[in-house]
């Protein structure tokens, strides 16, 4: 099934277009930090031809201790994730987590995120959609992939259909997600491109005790078997030396890994592609 296409930029998400890859590292640690994984990326991205949308966060907002590192917050964020985009011409996402948040994050973001934990928010979710920029909805680790249709509604009811339906896993008893592909083409369904985000996917919530735990080996398992599956695009988290990494460490990909992996992955891509068109 061919989903409305999506522009985030120059990148564009479904309608058939090859997959497309969202990445970059959780939060923003600093200035430098940010700046060298968005090169990297870019590079990559240029080397490899890979539709790319980078991705960071200016502040965690729903960390489980108070202490937990959040970022440099909604000011410094953005005009640092501005001079990703001047430097390396990529289209920028970025989450956002209240409604007084998106005007702002719409000056710069290509596209805004809303977190799982906020998709029912209905302020927020209008407040997307009137923002004029992309949006991408992340599924809540608590709802069934039919309950989206619900979102999707908000969302064209201030007139955007540049929607985009993100798979983050669904809790499965305590401290564990799973992903679930069948997830993927019943979202799907609904006319709009799904993204499947295999690091947060292969989370452990709280299961490190004031922080989520996780096995980021097993995310690019999971990144295949979307993909096999028929998702749009694909969300990783990224560092360079994760066990270093202030947020997510147990689950964002080293970047060393990503091409290796895309590589894989838009070889699926294709062939999933082929198979469709017969």
């Amino acid at each position: 099934m061919k989903t409305r296409p999506v522009r985030v930029g120059s990148v564009v998400i479904g309608g058939g277009h090859p997959l497309a890859l969202i990445a970059g590292p959780c939060v923003i640690e600093s200035r430098a930090q940010c700046l060298a994984v968005a090169g990297r990326l870019a590079r990559l991205a240029r080397e490899e031809r890979i539709p790319l949308i980078f991705k960071a966060s200016y502040d965690k907002a729903n960390r489980s201790s108070h202490a937990a590192f959040r970022g440099p917050g909604l000011v410094r964020g953005l005009e640092i994730l501005a001079a990703v985009k001047e430097r390396y011409g990529v289209p920028v996402l970025t989450d956002v987590h209240s409604e007084t948040e998106v005007p702002l994050a719409a000056r710069v973001a290509d596209m805004l995120q809303c977190p799982a934990f906020l998709c029912r928010q209905t302020d927020l979710i209008l407040a997307l959609g009137h923002s004029g920029r992309a949006v991408n909805i992340k599924k809540g680790q608590f709802l069934a992939p039919q309950d989206m249709r619900a979102i999707v509604a908000k969302l064209e009811s201030t007139g955007n259909r540049r929607i985009v339906l993100t798979e983050r896993g669904a809790s499965f008893g305590y401290h564990n997600l799973v992903a679930d592909m069948r997830s993927l083409p019943l979202m799907r369904a609904l006319g709009y491109p799904v993204v499947f985000d295999a690091t947060h996917s292969v989370q452990l919530p709280g299961a490190a005790g004031d922080r989520s735990g996780g096995d980021g080996a097993l995310a690019g398992t999971l990144a295949r078997a979307a993909v096999a599956a028929g998702c749009d695009a694909l969300f990783l988290e990224t560092h360079a030396r994760p066990a270093e990494a202030l947020s997510d460490a147990s689950t964002q990909m080293p970047l060393a890994r990503v091409r290796a992996l895309w590589r894989v992955v838009r070889d699926i891509d294709r062939l999933v592609r082929r198979a469709a068109r017969r």
